[in-house]
């Protein structure tokens, strides 16, 4: 795919509440992947860690913030 960004950019500062709308607005089916990474950048997410054991994903920011969110399980019918 195409990368967020290419040169040399600012990191915007951490904003939980733009990413927790970022990641609702994905959930919700209202934006495309590349979208929501773009949106995640926009907060302040500079990576994340995703644990499909215990359903939960953690973003990072540049200076040590974190946001953790747990998923419930979902079953898929055979």
């Amino acid at each position: 795919g195409q990368p967020l960004a290419t040169g040399t950019h600012e990191i915007p500062k951490f904003d939980r509440e733009g990413l927790i709308r970022a990641i609702r607005r994905d959930q919700q089916g209202d934006s495309t992947f590349p979208e929501f990474l773009q949106g995640i950048w926009h907060a302040g997410v500079v990576g994340y860690d995703v644990d499909f054991i215990a359903r939960r994903v953690i973003y990072y920011g540049i200076r040590g913030e974190s946001y953790s969110e747990e998923y419930p399980a979902v079953e898929v019918p055979r």
